[in-house]
């Protein structure tokens, strides 16, 4: 396990560092309530897509990492602490593979810290606020106060998320959860997709074959993002067809770095 401190009071970012002699990097990112390892570790030392060092980074207040009360765990904070992460462990130009809340997380990292990402891959990512009360859980999570989570919300949301969910959630920080829900809910300006839409790095997006097209798919593809529908799996497409997700990744990793 790494680390480094990325905020000023020295609360650290953790990940589990992968080595491997190929380069780029590869730094994988997981979504709200999650971890990295649990979400992204078969499919790192999957034949497709071993060989490179990889780094699966758990968001500052989930995981492994700390989970400072003070922070303020916007987008834009989470995104910044990546970066200050990804420079202490002296990475650039990465292959960024990020999930759900992560993937909204990858693409503020890509508009503001460009020379850290090379190409970006999106799991089934947030791209468009919510509103409160809609959504699975950011939406659900952003219909409470701060100080109504904390004292009830918590435990609603885990009779909502489920026992494999909850594994990896009830590890997140009270007010990390909290914010960084709300935060998604409400989502960036310039939106998360429109951010995605003016980046020129090499872009994919993986989405459940299974959910139909996505909201505004055809400007996407328009704008030279690739599209993939993946077969028998969900919302958590590394674990329902590691398979699929290990090629397809693999594939998209082997795009060449100049925009297409």
């Amino acid at each position: 396990m790494r680390a480094a401190p990325v905020t000023a009071d020295g609360s650290c970012i953790r990940w589990v560092e992968i080595p491997g002699g190929t380069a780029p990097a590869r730094v994988y990112l997981h979504g709200l309530g999650a971890s990295a390892a649990p979400y992204f570790a078969a499919s790192a030392t999957h034949p497709a897509l071993a060989g490179h060092r990889s780094l699966l980074v758990d968001l500052l207040g989930f995981g492994l990492s700390d989970r400072p009360a003070d922070f303020g765990y916007t987008l834009e904070d989470h995104a910044d602490a990546v970066a200050a992460a990804l420079r202490a462990a002296r990475v650039e130009a990465a292959d960024l593979v990020a999930h759900s809340m992560g993937g909204a997380v990858a693409v503020l990292l890509a508009t503001r810290h460009p020379d850290l990402v090379g190409r970006l891959v999106l799991v089934d990512a947030n791209l468009d606020p919510v509103e409160p009360g809609q959504g699975m859980v950011s939406g659900a999570v952003a219909a409470y106060s701060e100080a109504e989570f904390l004292s009830t919300g918590r435990q609603e949301l885990a009779e909502l998320v489920g026992p494999h969910w909850w594994a990896t959630m009830r590890l997140a920080g009270r007010e990390a959860l909290y914010r960084s829900a709300t935060h998604l809910a409400r989502g960036s300006v310039p939106t998360m997709r429109e951010q995605l839409l003016g980046l020129s790095l090499p872009r994919t997006f993986l989405r459940p074959a299974a959910d139909g097209p996505l909201k505004g798919e055809e400007a996407l593809v328009a704008a030279g993002i690739d599209v993939v529908a993946v077969p028998d799996c969900g919302h958590n497409i590394m674990l329902d067809n590691p398979e699929a997700f290990a090629r397809l990744t693999a594939r998209a990793l082997a795009v060449p770095r100049a925009a297409r």
